[in-house]
């Protein structure tokens, strides 16, 4: 067990106070740099809303400026620390990225930073309509986080790590790519230092890349699903999951007994979202990073125009259902700070 360090959770319930009362976010000042090592708190600052793949791996200047929300979780002390980006999923962001993993992860000597995409977009769930905020811009806010974070003098540039849920897990794999990464032009060798995604989407259909030798980096992934997900079935997660890791990228993946989608988070009761956009699991479809072309999978055709939006259409399904499960968070919990206490060195 690693050993708990004593910290100042007065600032926490503050920004869950804040958050619960409505405050807007986005009124907070923006900040261009963590040079000045601030404490936690709630910081506003700059990224992009790239609206497609392709617009986010070829940079243009054409992409719509945006400013998010990043709350910050500091443990206490002086010495360099590691630290880990939040990335929400369609609900946007929610309890336990502000106290639950904060707490668990700053008793270890981590920062948290944990990401409001869609609060400062005027954006409160995507479950039902994901075009509202692209999936791309997704992406655009994590390497903007890991830049910020990247410049406070507490943290440790190397050893930044990320962690996405449901749609934000496919933000975290996504910035594993090695295409991707390079198009960031990151300073100083900057990339993340570990992958995390829980309860991931895009394992099946047209975000889901061909997997081959170069597209993922090498460094570290770790996969956490439940068995009873309705909404990002487990069973393609664990096929993607493992192909990556077959191509040469470390990956472990802990499955949850009975755990279904956003299985951390406070409300235990089951809630059936009637409307939420899902992908059918048997979906054929999947992108060659290299191309940027999709394919189906089945027949090796390549997609595009009409016949790629059916195809995308035959896919689609809504409707899925999210439960808290405390036993399936400790567990996941347990499984991130072992997993980040080798990457890391903790």
């Amino acid at each position: 067990m690693l050993k708990s360090r004593s910290f100042g959770w007065q600032i926490a319930f503050v920004v869950l106070a804040m958050i619960r009362t409505f405050v807007d976010a986005s009124a907070q000042e923006a900040v261009t740099d963590f040079k000045a090592a601030p404490p936690g708190g709630v910081y506003s600052f700059a990224s992009s809303s790239p609206k497609t793949l392709p617009e986010l791996v070829k940079p243009a200047p054409s992409a719509d400026p945006a400013n998010i929300v990043g709350h910050l979780f500091l443990p206490q002390g002086n010495g360099k620390i590691p630290a880990l980006v939040l990335m929400h999923g369609s609900g946007g962001i929610y309890d336990a990225m502000l106290d639950y993993w904060p707490k668990l992860l700053n008793a270890q000597g981590v920062a948290v930073f944990s990401l409001d995409r869609f609060g400062p977009r005027g954006v409160k769930s995507t479950a039902e309509d994901q075009s509202q905020v692209p999936f791309a811009a997704d992406v655009a806010d994590a390497f903007s986080a890991l830049r910020l974070l990247a410049s406070h003098p507490r943290i440790d540039a190397k050893r930044i790590a990320i962690m996405g849920f449901s749609r934000g897990g496919i933000a975290s794999w996504r910035t594993a790519v090695e295409r991707i990464i390079a198009a960031q032009q990151l300073p100083d060798d900057l990339r993340f230092a570990a992958h995390i995604q829980a309860y991931s989407g895009g394992c099946s259909g047209a975000f889901r890349l061909i997997v081959k030798p170069g597209v993922f980096s090498k460094v570290p992934q770790l996969w956490i699903h439940g068995d009873a997900d309705d909404y990002t079935p487990i069973g393609p997660c664990q096929v993607y999951a493992k192909q990556i890791g077959e191509s040469g990228t470390p990956v472990e993946f802990l499955t949850l007994p009975g755990a279904y989608h956003k299985f951390d988070m406070d409300d235990q009761r089951r809630t059936t979202i009637r409307g939420a956009q899902r992908t059918r699991a048997d979906c054929p479809l999947e992108l060659d990073i290299d191309t940027l072309a999709t394919h189906d999978r089945t027949t090796s055709l390549r997609l595009s125009g009409d016949a790629l939006r059916q195809a995308i259409k035959n896919c689609s399904e809504t409707g899925a259902s999210v439960r808290g499960n405390r036993t399936a968070r400790d567990a996941a919990g347990q499984a991130t700070v072992a997993f980040l206490h080798k990457v890391f060195g903790l």
